[in-house]
């Protein structure tokens, strides 16, 4: 990835993205979540190639930093939260894309990455409800949205989604977690009882308030 386009083009191929030039300069081109405004993409000519700043947590900042000479500290920003990407051709596009998503994911105010969030915290050995995510998650309304999140969860390893049981303590359907019995054993391996796919809420339930 060399171009300016290249890199406004796949930033805008995020969900609810649209791309600005707020400061009067064509030089300067940003693409933006439209729920709260945050632009995630910066774009811009320097020093005869396109840069682009990209948000960044800052134990990746110094990562993304080591591996490539292309990445510097952000122009003109927070040099803990922010790279510059110098798109000199250095860079696989691979590379190029993901830093970009990982600005994405940090800027947008995504339901579903507030929804997999909450349920990194449940505690091993304990279950939460699909109403209880949804409460940690912001929004306690949404607990149909959890159930929706929890079927598409991206990084099984890393979100435990067989935790999440409804309000009586019955597990999901068969279909979930890699096919028939799957969750009633990830639970069972880690302490929690399941008679006749349910679990005694009142025995194994996360007390998120603590």
């Amino acid at each position: 990835m060399k171009t300016r386009e290249e890199a406004l083009a796949y930033g805008l191929s995020f969900e609810d993205t649209y791309q600005d030039a707020p400061f009067h300069d064509a030089n300067w081109q940003l693409v933006r979540c439209k729920g709260n405004k945050k632009a995630f993409l910066w774009t811009y000519e320097k020093d005869g190639y396109v840069n682009l700043n990209v948000k960044v947590a800052p134990e990746k900042a110094i990562f993304w930093r080591q591996i490539y000479a292309a990445v510097i500290p952000g122009y003109h920003q927070n040099k803990d939260h922010w790279n510059t990407v110098i798109l000199d051709g250095s860079i696989p596009d691979r590379d190029v894309k993901l830093m970009i998503a990982e600005s994405y994911d940090l800027i947008s105010d995504n339901p579903s990455k507030r929804i997999y969030e909450a349920v990194k915290k449940i505690p091993y050995g304990r279950v939460a409800t699909y109403a209880q995510i949804a409460e940690v998650a912001g929004d306690r309304k949404m607990a149909r949205a959890v159930g929706n999140a929890l079927h598409k969860n991206p990084d099984p390893a890393g979100i435990p989604c067989f935790r999440v049981v409804n309000s009586k303590g019955e597990l999901a359907g068969e279909f979930a977690f890699g096919g028939a019995g799957q969750q009633a054993k990830l639970l069972r391996a880690e302490g929690i009882e399941v008679v006749n796919g349910v679990v005694d809420l009142s025995r194994y339930q996360w007390n998120n308030e603590k």
